[in-house]
């Protein structure tokens, strides 16, 4: 009850705060590439329930038919706004309102697609028992994830054999610390990492 209650005020105040930047961003991704501001994508919630996530889009208009659901840091896919926005997690602010809604949290393990939620069935059993969340520890400790994906010839194999794995062992360790303190914590560690 009172991470919804702290979800809720968090989220508001936030889409509140932002609003300007949010019209301002939302400017910039139609001057700088045809396409809808907003990107839409399905991905799976808790209780293996889908949900449709929101961000701002980075990519050009259907990305996801020229390439992989991932995305290293060279891919010619993004766009020059979207670069920046990626860079400063930015394209993230829209997941205000996926929080306000109820489909995430706050703080929670990170919502994957089906795609590569169905090659772990078995561990996600465990980790979609709470609803997932716009930062964790796996945010943080892979905030440079399409750096690190720069480094693989298959980027989706990397992902798969390497980065998802070490994520999954991460939101399985917020799972045992879970609190309200922890959330706290998670929040302004993910504060401090964006304004460094």
């Amino acid at each position: 009850m009172l991470k919804r209650v702290f979800d809720i005020l968090s989220s508001a105040a936030g889409i509140a705060v932002s609003f300007p930047v949010l019209i301002i961003i939302g400017i910039l991704i139609k001057v700088d590439s045809a396409g809808p501001v907003f990107f839409a994508q399905k991905r799976i919630g808790k209780d293996f329930k889908p949900f449709t996530l929101y961000k701002f889009r980075t990519m050009v208009a259907d990305a996801e038919k020229k390439g992989l659901l991932i995305t290293s840091g060279n891919d010619s896919r993004v766009t020059a706004v979207g670069r920046l926005l990626r860079n400063t997690k930015l394209d993230e602010l829209p997941q205000l309102f996926n929080v306000l809604k109820g489909d995430m949290s706050f703080v929670g393990p990170r919502p994957e697609v089906l795609k590569y939620v169905t090659m772990f069935k078995d561990e996600y059993r465990d980790v979609l028992t709470i609803k997932p969340g716009i930062t964790d520890y796996a945010s943080i400790e892979f905030r440079n994830e399409e750096e690190i994906l720069r480094r693989y010839d298959d980027t989706e194999d990397g992902y798969v054999r390497d980065i998802l794995p070490a994520k999954i062992e991460l939101y399985k360790k917020y799972l045992k610390e879970r609190g309200f303190l922890t959330d706290l914590k998670l929040v302004f560690l993910t504060l401090y990492k964006m304004i460094r």
